[in-house]
């Protein structure tokens, strides 16, 4: 390949990935909502990630002089049965909850995507094999299917995003198809073939850039959901073992107490809302990034 065709080929990359830049950008001002979801979102993992700085207590740290304290100017968000901070905890926590749901959610997205990639293109009995087993799975809630992967598994770091990945790639794989299906068929994709060149490079580099924003939002959308199994397990007890914070796991340790002491579980079940709310309203303005009717464009 000359260096020429290379360079028009980056050029050209350059220029498409500024266009859709600037309609993600148009799309975004049109539903305002989405800034707010976006803006949340991105203040949360700065949280998460910064939380080492910001913390004001040691999660671990147990004092039992302070045990289910209100919130206090001392602790904002008051203590819990062993003492710990709240603030400190619930910030820790979030680390958890995002790493275990942005691991599941890319774990599903790359399998589940490559798998209706691969069943869209081949068409016949290999799509009906591949997505009759999507079916099956289908079948199952997602946190019911999670719940039976833990249990057999135990309850890890690994092995929830394992469970929660595996909830999450038949609706990848079935994203991931429909539009495989027409996109195959265009002229760019018969163009390579008269050229020569092989399934896998049709397939990843012709089609899959093609339905990348129908999987994209899907990710959006789906990462809530990884966030609210993950929290689900762990409040029956199949999360990350104590005293590790988690999300679900101090609403549960909360519950027990909640006539008495509301802040336990109210604050943790409030950061889960927040962020579940924010990944929706994100997952909205990518939809209406990539949907050009949902922009007013005929």
């Amino acid at each position: 390949m000359s260096a020429v065709t290379t360079g028009r080929r980056a050029s050209y990359l350059r220029l498409t990935l500024a266009a859709a830049g600037r309609g993600l950008i148009k799309a975004f001002n049109t539903n305002k909502t989405s800034w707010v979801g976006l803006v949340v979102f991105l203040i949360v993992c700065l949280l998460a990630i910064l939380a080492p700085l910001i913390a004001p207590h040691d999660p671990l740290e147990q004092n039992i002089l302070y045990r289910l304290k209100a919130p206090t100017a001392e602790h904002w968000m008051g203590t819990d049965y062993y003492g710990r901070d709240i603030f400190s905890r619930l910030l820790y926590g979030a680390q958890i909850s995002l790493v275990i749901g942005l691991l599941a959610i890319g774990v599903a997205m790359i399998i589940g995507s490559f798998i209706g990639l691969y069943a869209g293109y081949r068409g016949g009995r290999t799509d009906i094999i591949l997505m009759q087993t999507m079916d099956v799975l289908l079948a199952f809630p997602s946190l019911i299917l999670g719940l039976i992967v833990v249990a057999m598994l135990g309850p890890s770091v690994t092995n929830l995003v394992i469970a929660i990945a595996l909830t999450a790639i038949p609706p990848f794989a079935r994203i991931a198809r429909a539009p495989t299906i027409a996109v195959k068929e265009r002229e760019f994709v018969e163009a390579g073939r008269a050229l020569g060149y092989s399934d896998l490079r049709l397939m990843l580099g012709h089609i899959l850039p093609n339905i990348l924003p129908e999987i994209l939002v899907m990710g959006s959308l789906w990462l809530a959901t990884a966030i609210r199994v993950e929290a689900s397990l762990a409040f029956i007890g199949l999360g990350v073992a104590p005293p590790t914070a988690t999300w679900g796991g101090m609403i549960r340790e909360g519950f027990e107490n909640i006539l008495d002491s509301f802040w336990l579980a109210l604050f943790p079940s409030f950061a889960i809302l927040v962020v579940v709310f924010a990944l929706n309203l994100l997952g909205d303005g990518l939809r209406d990034a990539i949907d050009p009717k949902l922009r007013g464009e005929q």
